[in-house]
């Protein structure tokens, strides 16, 4: 497929992981407005530079629109329904306001062309492994709990790696949120699925600096048998099976084995390093990310019903933000980062 890329701010990473599979997905060039990181990002990967969609030619095959959409201030979805009413299809990063969503799905239908909405985490392999773990398990053990903490810029995934989990997140319902009062996270009491879940959200940001957000995401899934844990974006995933003793009443001393292990990883022990994570993780991400639309192009999938999941995130999404209300602004404390060695 050839496939253009538009942005340049964390299109970066698309242009990268495109440059990962030649011979999938050939980069035939940037739709930016032309600013200098622009001009010098075309030059790298030795490819031309569009400054409209009127200006791509006619053998590109789709375009990953990585602009803000209109809930970040920008025409991310604008310009996806211009590039889907010419025949490209479109791979959009997220976030998109439910009603954008629906219009850029309509707008593949009529074009018979395909829009998938790309939530980014839920397509990088520790989440992916994770996800699948926890399908599993609730596919043996009725799940009784989900607890979840997630910067407020990541909520919309969060959501998105959930209705991953459940195939969905109805029957969904979010309780009033109390005023967090200077406390660095907003608790919220909710249901996903059914399962009665507590969601903390850091709802401060750095405008245009999401390195200053405490954490990404960390998810745990409970059951009667035991929780899994996705202790980072990045990994590792650990299960922690609950503790069962002898039932014999008689039993006046505690076994010495036979309980088997604490916790334990669901794939690798170690996570990657921030370097590993951007340039290879999210990378191998994007691709899969491509690989879906690619998967939906050849099968002719009709959009509107490969959206339905992502348009009740979307509006799920909607209803935390709102219930949230707007971000404070956060003032990250200055220092070097810290390793596990300094502790």
């Amino acid at each position: 497929m050839k496939v253009v890329v538009c942005g340049t701010r964390f299109g970066q990473i698309y242009l990268a992981a495109l440059a990962r599979d030649p011979g999938r997905y050939q980069l035939a060039g940037i739709l930016a407005r032309g600013g200098a990181r622009s001009v010098a990002l075309a030059e790298q990967y030795d490819v031309p530079l569009y400054d409209a969609v009127e200006r791509l030619p006619g053998d590109v095959d789709a375009a990953c629109v990585v602009v803000s959409s209109a809930v970040g201030g920008g025409r991310g979805a604008q310009l996806a329904q211009e590039l889907l009413g010419r025949g490209i299809h479109v791979l959009q990063e997220h976030p998109v306001h439910p009603d954008e969503l629906a219009a850029c799905l309509r707008a593949a239908r009529k074009a018979g062309t395909q829009y998938v909405l790309n939530t980014f985490y839920p397509h990088l392999e520790p989440v992916r492994r994770f996800t699948a773990a926890a399908r599993r398990l609730v596919s043996m053990r009725a799940p009784v709990f989900v607890d979840a903490l997630c910067a407020v810029q990541v909520s919309f995934d969060l959501l998105d790696i959930l209705a991953g989990i459940f195939d969905g997140l109805r029957p969904w319902s979010l309780s009033a949120v109390a005023v967090p009062g200077g406390r660095p996270f907003t608790s919220v009491d909710a249901q996903v699925a059914g399962v009665p879940l507590t969601l903390r959200v850091e709802n401060r940001m750095r405008e245009g600096d999401d390195s200053s957000s405490l954490l990404l995401h960390r998810i745990t899934v409970g059951t009667d048998a035991g929780n899994l844990l996705l202790a980072n974006t990045h990994g590792p995933v650990i299960w922690s099976p609950v503790l069962r003793l002898p039932s014999n009443p008689d039993e006046q001393v505690l076994p010495s084995d036979g309980l088997g292990v604490t916790s334990d990883f669901v794939g690798p022990a170690a996570a990657p390093t921030w370097a590993g994570a951007v340039n290879d993780v999210w990378g191998e991400g994007v691709v899969s990310a491509l690989d879906t639309l690619r998967e939906r192009v050849e099968l002719g999938a009709d959009p509107l019903h490969g959206g339905q999941r992502h348009l009740t995130v979307a509006r799920a999404w909607k209803e935390l933000t709102e219930a949230l209300g707007y971000p404070e602004a956060a003032k990250p404390e200055p220092g070097e980062p810290l390793s596990a060695a300094d502790l």
